[in-house]
C-alpha cells in the first residue's frame, strides 16, 4: 500500500454543484430530467475527494457563504478532512451543469462570492500558518478553480509566491490570465485541456503537432522561472500529454460511455499529484491517473478508484513514453 501524505488544497471560489441528467437540450423549451444531484464542489474539493479515496491526509480551505455551508459541512465530515475554510457572510454560488445523453455537457456557471483585500489577507494568513505547523504542514498544495470576484489574478500569484517559500510544491488547475500568472509566480505543475492551452498559446491548436509544441511552450516557460516541474494536456478520449523534467508520456485511455465530463480533470490532476508523491513509475502513475479520469466520466462525481470494473480499466490504458516514440516505441 502507497505511503499516506498530507496535501491542502485551496478553493478560492467553491460551488455548489447542481447536476441535471437529460435526453436532450432543447432551448427555449420545456426540458425533463431524468435525474438530479446536488453536491458540494469546486476544484479543491473534487481533488480532495480524489486524494483521500487513494489515502491521503487532507485539509482544505478557501472561502464559504454561512448561508448556504450545509452541504460542504456534510461532505467534510463525511469525508474525514480538515475544515480551514474561511467563512463570509452570503451565499456559496450554485453552478448548473446540463448532462445530456450523448455526453454533452452544458455549464451555467455563477459569477460566486465578492472577497475584499482583507479576507484575501486572512486567507493567506490561514495557510501560511498551517505550513508553518510541524504537525499541520502538508506535502503539497493543490489550487484549483477560477478565482471570485473582487481577486486578480496578481493576488493569485502573491498566494503561490508565499507557499513557494516554504519549499513546498504548488500544483494549480486554472485558466486564462490565471495560468499565466501561476506559471510566472513558480506553479508546480498546471492541468490546461487544449482549448486552455490554445488560449494561453493565443493560437488555434489545429493537430497533435500543434498541441505539443505549445504544451512545450508552457513547460519551457515555467522552467525558466524554476518552478513548472509538470504540465499535463487533458485531452478528453485522446487522453493526456505529460511533460515533466525527467521525460515526456502520453496515454490513450479505455473506451467508455461518457456520461458526465464535468470531474474528469479533477480526478486526473489530483491522481497525478498522488503519484508524484508516492513515487509510483512514471507508466503506473500516468496509467492509474487515466483510468479514473475515464472512469469518472461515467457519473456525476470524481473517479471511484473502488469500481469493480477499475482493474479492467487500468489493463485497457495505453501509456507511451514519447521519447521512445521515434526508435518504434509504442502504448504498454
Amino acid at each position: 500500500m502507497s505511503r499516506s501524505c498530507k496535501v491542502l488544497t485551496i478553493s478560492p471560489n467553491p460551488a455548489i454543484d447542481l447536476s441535471v441528467a437529460l435526453d436532450s437540450l432543447q432551448p427555449g423549451t420545456v426540458n425533463r430530467a431524468t435525474s438530479m444531484q446536488m453536491m458540494a464542489a469546486g476544484k479543491g474539493v473534487n481533488m480532495a475527494r480524489v486524494l483521500v479515496s487513494l489515502g491521503h491526509q487532507v485539509t482544505v480551505s478557501g472561502f464559504l457563504g454561512i448561508d448556504n455551508e450545509a452541504p460542504f459541512i456534510e461532505a467534510f465530515a463525511a469525508l474525514g478532512v480538515e475544515d480551514d475554510f474561511l467563512r463570509l457572510p452570503g451565499a456559496t454560488r450554485i453552478n448548473t451543469k446540463l448532462s445530456e445523453a450523448e455526453g454533452r455537457v452544458t455549464d451555467i456557471n455563477a459569477p460566486g462570492l465578492a472577497i475584499d483585500q482583507r479576507s484575501w489577507d486572512d486567507l493567506i494568513k490561514r495557510v501560511e500558518q498551517q505550513l508553518q505547523s510541524p504537525l499541520r504542514r502538508p506535502d503539497a498544495v493543490m489550487i484549483g478553480g477560477s478565482l471570485p470576484p473582487g481577486v486578480a489574478v496578481e493576488a493569485l500569484a502573491e498566494l503561490i509566491r508565499c507557499i513557494r517559500q516554504h519549499d513546498l510544491p504548488v500544483w494549480v488547475d486554472t485558466s486564462g490570465d490565471a495560468l499565466a500568472a501561476a506559471v510566472e509566480a513558480g506553479a508546480s505543475a498546471v492541468k490546461p485541456n487544449r482549448e486552455e492551452l490554445s488560449e494561453w498559446a493565443a493560437t488555434p491548436l489545429l493537430d497533435d503537432d500543434a498541441t505539443s509544441c505549445a504544451a512545450q511552450a508552457l513547460s519551457d516557460r515555467g522552467h525558466d522561472h524554476g518552478g513548472l516541474a509538470h504540465t499535463l494536456v487533458s485531452l478528453g478520449a485522446q487522453g493526456v500529454l505529460w511533460l515533466a523534467r525527467h521525460g515526456r508520456w502520453d496515454s490513450r485511455p479505455p473506451e467508455v460511455k461518457v456520461t458526465n465530463t464535468v470531474c474528469a480533470g479533477d480526478t486526473l490532476f489530483a491522481a497525478m499529484l498522488h503519484a508524484v508523491l508516492t513515487d509510483m513509475s512514471p507508466e503506473d502513475g500516468l496509467r492509474l491517473a487515466t483510468a479514473l479520469s475515464a472512469e469518472a466520466v461515467r457519473h456525476p462525481g470524481v473517479g471511484d478508484i473502488h469500481a469493480n470494473d477499475f482493474h479492467h480499466l487500468l489493463e485497457h490504458t495505453r501509456v507511451r513514453r514519447l521519447s521512445d516514440a521515434a526508435t518504434g516505441g509504442a502504448f504498454v
